[in-house]
């Protein structure tokens, strides 16, 4: 098959076996550093996006996206009047009105703080993923005047609680000052059903139904504390939050004040957390691709005083410095090229082969039985690809350079 000229000699000078054997070393071991590093940023990476995409579903999934709420702290007195007149957003999949403020429930034997969220279950969306966290009981089973609740399973666990036991709801919303001083607004409430959404949500969160939490709260009548806002990604929710605050303006409300929330308020920092964990992994991989890809400068200027004669004489015959270089350039770039498509492939195939390999070597990460998540994004693959073979690249383009300015006639004095 034909080749142009630089690229059959680049070949050539790469997979020839009678090259200096240190040299090989080099050049083998800059390869699997490349190869390494790679492959340790796809599998790095995919797992941190799996992270990432758990908590998103597990905890975005529960929790509010938007919230639109009237200011100093008032409740909606008529909600459906404010959800008719806001033009929402496309992305805005479902509204829903809710009762929220933060309480105490108390256990056998200690108290934990929570947020306790009325919801109505006959307006929560039907791929709600509160209905699908469910594992003992339905959301359906809140019933107003019933006065039930349903809890994290691991909340419910450290409280020693289960279905069908009474509980004490208390609540600074509602409080009353009496000649004793201010007490909490306070119910027995009985456990409906449990949830688990495998995050912190699951220590935080009780739901009850919005007509009870209400009373506990002692709104008035049809009173709410706002509409919370279902959108197609969580991750939107800035951009959603400015858009509703803009309509609102434009709306026949625009007198009134309302407060728009987003979930970054209360969770923003988790996933801060996470994204800066990601990038400083990725920084630090990256830097080991840099340092096997310039370790492929050794191996070129071993390569070069090796063929000092043989590129003279090239040069005699004809090739001109600037094709010297072009080889040189390419015979660099295989290294990277070489240890980079291995690397890919490698990685991809580790990732896949992740949790079977845990499983057989029996570590168990999350420590009850759930399987390590991973997800690829070929933005990111991409990037790694272009990453290891511009190292590569670049470490040779000054040592090409200057190989290519050797003059034939002192190199063959003394051969």
């Amino acid at each position: 098959m034909f080749q142009p000229t630089e690229l059959f000699l680049a070949l050539r000078y790469s997979r020839t076996r009678r090259r200096g054997g240190f040299a090989a070393f080099i050049n083998r071991v800059s390869m699997l550093g490349i190869l390494l590093g790679v492959m340790a940023l796809i599998v790095v990476t995919s797992v941190m996006n799996g992270f990432e995409g758990e908590l998103k579903k597990r905890i975005l999934g529960v929790v509010p996206h938007v919230t639109v709420t009237a200011a100093d702290r008032e409740t909606l007195a008529d909600w459906q009047t404010l959800d008719s007149a806001i033009d929402w957003p496309v992305q805005v999949i479902a509204r829903t009105p809710y009762v929220s403020a933060e309480g105490v429930i108390q256990g056998e034997s200690s108290l934990k703080p929570v947020l306790l969220q009325g919801v109505y279950p006959e307006r929560e969306p039907a791929d709600s993923l509160i209905k699908n966290m469910m594992v003992q009981g339905n959301l359906a089973d809140l019933r107003a005047g019933e006065y039930g609740i349903i809890l994290g399973r691991s909340l419910a666990r450290n409280l020693g609680l289960w279905p069908g036991t009474s509980v004490r709801i208390m609540a600074a919303e509602g409080q009353r000052y009496t000649p004793l001083g201010t007490l909490p607004a306070q119910r027995q409430f009985r456990v409906v059903g449990l949830f688990e959404a495998g995050s912190e949500v699951d220590q935080q969160l009780v739901f009850l139904h919005a007509t009870d939490a209400a009373k506990l709260f002692r709104y008035e009548a049809d009173h709410v504390t706002g509409i919370r806002l279902y959108l197609r990604d969580a991750f939107t929710a800035a951009k959603v939050a400015e858009a509703v605050r803009h309509n609102l303006q434009q709306s026949p409300l625009s007198e009134q004040k309302f407060v728009v929330d987003e979930w970054h308020s209360r969770y923003g920092r988790l996933f801060a957390a996470v994204q800066m964990e990601k990038t400083m992994m990725m920084v630090m991989l990256a830097l080991v691709v840099a340092v096997a890809a310039f370790n492929a400068v050794s191996a070129l200027v071993m390569l070069v005083q090796d063929k000092r004669g043989d590129m003279a004489v090239l040069q005699t015959l004809g090739l001109t410095p600037r094709r010297i270089y072009t080889v040189l350039v390419l015979q660099g770039m295989y290294t990277g090229v070489v240890g980079a498509g291995l690397g890919l492939i490698l990685g991809m195939l580790l990732t896949l082969l992740l949790n079977p390999l845990l499983s057989l070597l029996g570590v168990n990460v999350f420590g009850y039985g759930e399987v390590l998540p991973y997800a690829f994004d070929s933005q990111q693959i991409i990037s790694v690809l272009l990453l290891a073979l511009g190292l590569s690249l670049l470490s040779t383009l000054y040592p090409a350079w200057r190989a290519a300015q050797v003059q034939p006639a002192e190199t063959l004095r003394y051969e």
